[in-house]
């Protein structure tokens, strides 16, 4: 299953494995030719970058296999989850909101797209119509009531 996720994530692989196998070995060649590598900055960084860009990409790759773990199966049909369109009622301030739940990858507030790993995502997790879900931000404790769930099966 190849989503925009998956391809953002793959981009981002190819990308630094290209740094990784090309760019950076030509990087600290020219550096090893300066001299002295104890006191070469240029070599100091090259290797420090390379270094980085092993880490981001074993990071990447391990995310890639989490996210291909996720079984449509185990996902709820009658409550909140990950794919889930919510629209909420903010007690405190009279309004109605639609969120989604992603990935923390695909997450922009601004859009209504909220990772599960949220403070807000967590809060709704599990839960269905008619649920009360007070939610700790850093503005401090929100209460909203679940007015509908469509589900990622729903869609």
């Amino acid at each position: 299953m190849s989503t925009p996720v998956h391809r953002k994530l793959e981009e981002e692989i190819q990308t630094l494995e290209r740094e990784l196998n090309y760019e950076l070995p030509k990087e600290l060649k020219r550096a090893r030719a300066l001299g002295d590598l104890s006191e070469n900055a240029e070599f100091i960084m090259a290797k420090q970058r390379q270094q980085y860009v092993s880490a981001r990409i074993a990071q990447l790759k391990q995310r890639l296999a989490d996210l291909s773990l996720i079984n449509m199966n185990n996902i709820p049909k009658d409550r909140i989850a990950f794919g889930s369109r919510v629209l909420l009622y903010d007690l405190d301030r009279d309004t109605e909101i639609e969120y989604r739940l992603v990935t923390s990858e695909e997450a922009d507030v601004n859009k209504g797209l909220i990772s599960t790993t949220s403070p807000i995502g967590r809060s709704l997790m599990g839960k269905r119509i008619g649920d009360a879900v007070v939610v700790a931000t850093p503005n401090g404790r929100r209460e909203f009531e679940v007015r509908s769930v469509q589900t990622i099966h729903d869609a």
